[in-house]
């Protein structure tokens, strides 16, 4: 679906006042989860500025790093709305040969040079993906961006999502090559520090450059802050740590999963319900819900498949029921 035409989604809107407390009826709906979803980890849910459920009765708890896959792909987004702020990168419609040409190799498939920031952003770049059974052989590749931009293209750049790790990466070198800085030093200072939480290094590809679409890792406490940032439009105590107007833009679906049918904006997925979600291998989920002033954040089995048609759907059903009704109830 090309980016001109999917200016709208219908999204849900939950116009509703907040409590500072759940229900015991609803928060034994949420530990009944855990007995019945054996993959979940922890569930943490805030609205405004009141924690309202926060448990973790498997896994390595709230306040231990874990995995968070593919929600990497997300925090490297909001870090291009940083250096769009600051100047680094003037537009995200930019093209990704004016910006750093440098990674383009010679031998890349034609049709690359229409690539745009906007389009890695999306997922939108139109190369064939390298995620799911690609994933092995392209990090076994001596080079990943040469790899990621000699395949071939299975769609124009801008006309439709091909979920891709490799486009992600192509976009967090882009950010290092336009900073001179690394991907973890741009993470730890523009996201860690000010919301005060630990960003450990992680994997790197042969040429150096931090992988910008999995391997970070946070403690479910820290992707709790991330689902603050996102809802408050970039507001994290009072500190405007990101633009307002990335923050809205990333909110606007610019196409559609094929997978799974929701929208997607500047690396988050929107639901039909109103959330914006970072989604990450496994089931591990940061999302808003901004028209509920709600945040949320949960860690599964980092081990474990979670399929739109399987657990991803289950812990969906979790956040439209249970999760939602908390709000609604709470507010009656």
């Amino acid at each position: 679906m090309h980016r001109r035409t999917f200016a709208k989604f219908a999204l849900s809107s939950f116009a509703l006042p907040w409590l500072p407390k759940v229900s015991a009826h609803t928060s034994s709906r949420l530990d009944a989860a855990f007995n019945s979803l054996d993959q979940l980890y922890s569930l943490q849910i805030q609205v405004g500025d009141q924690l309202l459920y926060a448990q973790a009765p498997r896994g390595p708890g709230l306040d231990s790093l874990a995995p968070i896959k593919s929600c990497s792909k997300s925090l490297v987004a909001l870090l291009l709305g940083s250096c769009i702020a600051r100047n680094e990168i003037d537009s995200v419609e930019r093209r990704l040969v004016e910006v750093a040409p440098g990674l383009i190799p010679e031998s890349a498939t034609e049709g690359v040079d229409k690539i745009t920031l906007e389009d890695l952003v999306t997922l939108q770049a139109g190369l064939e993906g390298t995620s799911g059974q690609e994933y092995g052989v392209w990090v076994n590749s001596a080079n990943w961006i040469e790899d990621a931009l000699t395949r071939p293209l299975v769609e124009e750049p801008g006309e439709g999502m091909v979920y891709s790790t490799g486009t992600t990466h192509l976009l967090g070198a882009v950010l290092t090559e336009v900073t001179g800085k690394s991907l973890l030093q741009l993470a730890r200072e523009r996201l860690g520090e000010p919301m005060g939480f630990r960003i450990p290094p992680w994997v790197q590809d042969p040429q150096g450059y931090y992988l910008g679409g999995n391997g970070m890792a946070m403690t479910p406490r820290a992707m709790l802050k991330v689902a603050q940032l996102v809802r408050d439009d970039g507001r994290y105590q009072g500190r405007q740590l990101l633009p307002e107007n990335w923050m809205q833009a990333s909110k606007i679906p610019r196409t559609q999963s094929p997978y799974s049918g929701m929208g997607y904006g500047y690396g988050w997925f929107i639901s039909a319900s109103g959330y914006v979600m970072a989604r990450g291998y496994g089931g591990q989920i940061i999302a808003a819900h901004p028209q509920t002033q709600m945040a949320l954040a949960i860690t599964s089995d980092p081990n474990r498949p979670a399929y739109s048609e399987g657990y991803f759907g289950d812990l969906m059903q979790l956040l439209e029921g249970p999760v939602m009704e908390m709000t609604i109830r709470e507010s009656a």
